[in-house]
C-alpha cells in the first residue's frame, strides 16, 4: 500500500509553491491571504481560491483535521486503480458509484493542494468510469427517467468541484464527457427530483432501478410528499445548484436549474426551527446542513447573490453545541465496518465525539460546517465549536477552518435548553465527566424513533441510560426492532409501546406526538414534563394519560415520574437501557431497584410509587451476532392508575453511592439523604390531573 506519513504530507506541501503553475485552474492567481470580503465573479471558486491554499495545507497539518488528512492521503492506489479498471459494477450505485465519485472528489482535492500525479491519474480514472454508467442515481419516474436523491447530486458536485480543481489537467475529450453527463444525466436528474417535490401531483410514479442491484426496496408511491421534509431535499438542492453556478451563461437550462435549486433552499428552511435546531437529529443535521451551506456559499462566491441567511446558522451550531455529549473511556471499533451494505449505519464508536442520538443520530457528530458559520456570522461560539466538538470529517472544512478565528466558549445560559422541536438537554458541562440529561418529547420526523419521553443519562464519563446506536433502515433486518418504544429507555403499557409505522415506506415519519407541558431551571436543578398520551392512544385504545417528568439535580441525582392512566386495569413498564456495546455493561436488579454498571460510571436506582413494583432485568431480542442489548425494567402490576418514581444516582465506577430515603406523603414524596458531596431534600408531589411540582 501507498501510504504517505504526515511528514511526507508536510514536505509535499513545501515544495507546493513549485507546483502550483500546473495547476492553471480559475481560483484567482495571488498567493497572499484573499480580503474577508473578496468580490464575487466567475475567477472565484465554487469552494475555495488560490489564495487560500496555503492556510488549507496548513489546517491539515493540525490534529482536528487528522481524519481528512487519511482520507486525502492514505490512499492505495494500486487498489483503487484496479477497483475502477475491473471491479466496478455499472449496476451498483449504493457502493460502487458512491466509492467512485469519493475518488474523483478527494483525489482531484488532494491534487489541488499538492499536484500530485498519482491522486490526479487517480481522480482523471474515476471520471472517466462514471461516465460509462448508464444513469447517475437508482431511482426512476415513471419508469425511465433519473431521479436524484443522493448519487446523481453527489457525483454532480464531486465532478463540478473537481472540473474546477483539475483545471487543465483534465483532457479536452474527458471533459466534454462529464459535461455532457452532468448537463444530462447529473443536472436533469436533480432538477426532476425538486420538481416532483414542488409538484407531487404531477409525478408520473418514482421507484427504484430494475437494473440496480439494491437489495432493500420500499413503496416509494408518497416519496415526492415524504422527502419534501427530509435531508433528500437538500442534496438535490445543492448538486442543482452547483451545476446551475457551473454552466451560469452557457447552457440554456441553467437560469432554470438556478431558479428551482434557489427557491427549493428558501422552501426547505422551514425545516430548521427558528432556534436552528432540526428534526432529523444530529447525524443527519451535519450532513444536510453543509449541503445547504455548500450552495449558499458558492452561490454567494461566484454570483453574489447572497442566501446566507436562510437559515439560523448560529443556532444551528448552538443546537448541534447541545446535542454534544463527549464521553470518556477507550474507542469502540464497529465490527460491520467494512462489511457489505446490511441497511444498517456503520461506524466505530468515539467516546470523545458521543452525541445526544435521539433518531439515526449515528454514533458521532460532524461540525464541518461550524467554521464556515463563524467566519460568514463572525460567530466566535461557531469558531469555539469547530475547534473543539465533534468532528472535522468533510474536505469542506479544510477550505473554511481559520485557526486564527476569534473564539468564545460556551457558558452556563446554554447548560439547560428546551429547544423549539421540544427536545430537552440539561448538563454540567461539556466534558467527558460532566453531567447530560437528554429528554426526547416533541413530535415526528423522517429517521426518527419510537421514542417519546425516552431519556438518556451520562454521567462520570459513561453512558447510564442508553438510546441504541445503528437502528436498522429496513424493515426485513433483525436491526428494526431498535427503533421501536422497548429498545428505549421509555415505557411500556402490558409490553407495547406507542404508535410507529412498519417501515414499508422507508425511516419516514410516524404521527406519534409528545409535548412539553412544563419547563423549569434554577441555578443547580432542571425539571421538565412531558405529555405523550397522543402517541400512545394511536395504538392502545385504553389510554387515557401517559407523561413524564423529569427532575435533576445536578451533578448525580436523576428523578423519573411516570404516571400512566388506563381505562381498563394492564400492567406498565419503565425500561433502562444498558450501554453495552464494549460488552462491558451490567445491570442487576433487587427488591428496592436496580443497578446498572459501566466502566466508568455506576448508577443506583431506588423505586417508589403508588401500586406493587418490581425491578428485572432483560435483554433485547436480537440475534446474538448483533449484538448483546441489556435493560433493567420496572413492572408496575396491574391496574388503571400508575405511578412509578425511580430515584437514581450516579458515581465514578469505585466510589460509593449515598443513601437517599424516599418518604411517600399524600400527595407525593420526600427525598432527603447525602450523595457523595451533594445534600438532597425536595419535596415532588403528584396530584392527579396537576402538572407535578418540586420543592427544594
Amino acid at each position: 500500500m501507498n501510504y504517505p506519513t504526515r511528514r511526507t504530507f508536510l514536505k509535499t506541501s513545501a515544495t507546493l509553491a513549485a507546483a502550483l503553475p500546473l495547476l492553471r485552474i480559475p481560483l484567482g492567481a495571488a498567493d497572499s491571504p484573499a480580503p474577508a470580503g473578496a468580490s464575487p465573479g466567475a475567477a472565484r471558486g465554487l469552494l475555495f481560491d488560490a489564495a487560500d491554499l496555503p492556510r488549507m495545507r496548513a489546517n491539515l497539518e493540525l490534529p482536528r483535521f487528522a481524519a481528512v488528512r487519511a482520507m486525502l492521503f492514505e490512499v492505495d492506489f494500486a487498489a483503487e486503480t484496479k477497483f475502477l479498471r475491473e471491479e466496478l459494477r455499472l449496476n451498483n450505485h449504493v457502493a460502487d458509484f458512491m466509492r467512485g465519485w469519493k475518488l474523483i472528489q478527494n483525489n482531484a482535492f488532494a491534487y489541488a493542494l499538492t499536484g500530485s500525479e498519482q491522486h490526479r491519474d487517480l481522480a482523471l480514472l474515476a471520471m472517466r468510469r462514471l461516465c460509462d454508467y448508464k444513469r447517475w442515481d437508482y431511482f426512476l419516474e415513471g419508469g425511465k427517467d433519473t431521479i436524484g436523491l443522493q448519487r446523481a447530486p453527489e457525483s454532480t458536485i464531486a465532478t463540478c468541484y473537481a472540473l474546477e480543481w483539475l483545471g487543465d489537467a483534465v483532457p479536452a475529450d474527458l471533459l466534454a464527457a462529464v459535461e455532457d453527463k452532468i448537463v444530462n444525466e447529473g443536472a436533469p436528474a436533480c432538477y426532476r427530483t425538486l420538481y416532483g417535490m414542488k409538484y407531487p401531483d404531477r409525478v408520473r410514479g418514482w421507484g427504484f432501478d430494475p437494473e440496480d442491484d439494491y437489495g432493500f426496496r420500499f413503496d416509494l408511491s408518497r416519496w415526492p410528499l415524504i422527502l419534501n421534509a427530509t435531508n433528500l431535499k437538500v442534496i438535490p438542492i445543492c448538486g442543482l445548484g452547483l451545476a446551475a453556478i457551473r454552466f451560469h451563461g452557457r447552457h440554456p437550462e441553467a437560469a432554470k436549474w438556478m431558479e428551482l435549486a434557489r427557491q427549493s433552499a428558501q422552501a426547505f428552511s422551514v425545516m430548521y426551527g427558528q432556534d436552528g435546531s432540526y428534526d432529523e437529529g444530529v447525524g443527519y443535521w451535519g450532513y444536510t446542513t453543509m449541503h445547504l451551506a455548500m450552495f449558499a456559499d458558492a452561490l454567494h462566491r461566484r454570483l453574489g447573490i447572497d442566501d446566507r441567511g436562510l437559515i439560523n446558522y448560529p443556532g444551528t451550531v448552538r443546537y448541534a453545541l447541545a446535542m454534544s455529549m463527549p464521553c470518556g473511556g477507550d474507542k469502540i471499533e464497529d465490527p460491520m465496518l467494512n462489511a457489505a451494505y446490511n441497511a444498517v449505519p456503520k461506524g466505530s464508536y468515539d467516546p470523545g465525539d458521543d452525541i445526544v442520538n435521539f433518531c439515526d443520530g449515528s454514533a458521532g457528530m460532524d461540525v464541518s460546517i461550524a467554521p464556515w458559520v463563524g467566519r460568514v456570522a463572525n460567530d466566535p461560539l461557531s469558531n469555539h465549536v469547530a475547534k473543539h466538538t465533534g468532528a472535522l470529517k468533510h474536505l469542506q472544512a479544510v477550505a473554511w477552518f481559520h485557526d486564527d478565528a476569534p473564539t468564545q466558549a460556551p457558558t452556563a445560559a446554554l447548560h439547560d435548553v428546551r429547544l423549539s422541536n421540544d427536545w430537552v438537554i440539561s448538563r454540567t458541562g461539556w466534558t467527558p465527566a460532566d453531567t447530560v440529561v437528554a429528554f426526547r418529547s416533541g413530535g415526528p420526523a423522517n429517521h426518527e424513533h419510537a421514542d417519546r419521553n425516552s431519556v438518556i443519562f451520562k454521567a462520570h464519563g459513561d453512558r447510564l441510560f442508553h438510546d441504541p446506536f445503528k437502528a436498522g433502515y429496513s424493515p426485513t433486518g433483525p436491526r428494526w426492532l431498535l427503533r421501536q418504544t422497548e429498545a428505549h429507555t421509555a415505557v411500556l403499557i402490558n409490553g407495547k409501546g406507542h404508535q410507529y409505522h412498519d417501515g414499508r415506506e422507508g425511516t419516514n415519519a410516524s404521527w406519534a406526538s409528545a409535548r412539553v407541558t412544563d419547563f423549569r431551571t434554577g441555578p443547580s436543578w432542571m425539571m421538565v414534563t412531558s405529555d405523550a398520551t397522543e402517541a400512545y392512544a394511536l395504538v392502545l385504545p385504553d389510554v387515557v394519560h401517559v407523561s413524564r417528568t423529569v427532575v435533576l439535580l445536578k451533578p448525580d441525582v436523576l428523578l423519573l415520574l411516570d404516571r400512566v392512566q388506563l381505562k381498563q386495569a394492564a400492567p406498565v413498564q419503565a425500561r433502562f437501557q444498558v450501554f453495552n456495546e464494549d460488552g462491558r455493561g451490567l445491570a442487576s436488579a433487587g427488591a428496592a431497584g436496580f443497578r446498572i454498571e459501566r466502566p466508568l460510571a455506576t448508577l443506583q436506582a431506588r423505586l417508589a410509587g403508588r401500586g406493587e413494583l418490581t425491578a428485572s432485568v432483560g435483554q433485547l431480542s436480537l440475534p446474538v451476532e448483533e449484538g448483546v442489548f441489556p435493560y433493567a425494567e420496572v413492572s408496575s402490576a396491574a391496574a388503571t392508575e400508575h405511578t412509578i418514581l425511580t430515584v437514581s444516582t450516579s458515581a465514578p465506577r469505585g466510589s460509593d453511592h449515598g443513601n437517599l430515603e424516599v418518604q411517600t406523603i399524600e400527595q407525593g414524596w420526600i427525598i432527603t439523604g447525602r450523595h457523595r458531596s451533594q445534600n438532597v431534600r425536595v419535596t415532588l408531589t403528584a396530584v392527579a390531573g396537576e402538572l407535578p411540582q418540586l420543592m427544594l
